[in-house]
């Protein structure tokens, strides 16, 4: 994804003049929607490539190449939501207190372990 303000800058962008500024209604990843959508239709033509390269027979070796790339290409979306979540969801449930943040914690442990496997 290209280089822009980082979620954690976003966020005290947003929440240090207002406390009230409404984002933690959101989901962390609202301010980087558009590159997030971009990126999974890029995602998607990698897809149909590879359909296209099984259905004109190609090479082995080279459709296991392109499967490799889609499969960093989803790790690295996968990352950057946990990373938006984590600066976002469970920053604002840290800042919350309570039970809220055990749960975001546990979800934020459960899907690190998802992307582990």
């Amino acid at each position: 994804m290209p280089e822009e303000a980082s979620p954690a800058e976003l966020a005290v962008a947003c929440c240090s003049d207002d406390a009230d500024c409404g984002c933690h209604a959101h989901h962390g990843y609202i301010s980087d929607k558009k590159r997030y959508l971009a990126r999974l239709k890029r995602i998607e033509g990698q897809v149909r490539g590879v359909h296209r390269m099984i259905d004109e027979e190609n090479y082995c070796i080279d459709i296991l190449t392109q499967i490799s790339a889609l499969n960093s290409a989803l790790k690295s979306v996968s990352l950057a939501l946990l990373e938006d979540h984590m600066r976002h969801c469970v920053v604002s449930a840290a800042q919350s207190g309570g039970e809220e943040l055990e749960v975001k914690l546990q979800e934020a442990a459960d899907a690190i372990r998802r992307l582990a496997k």
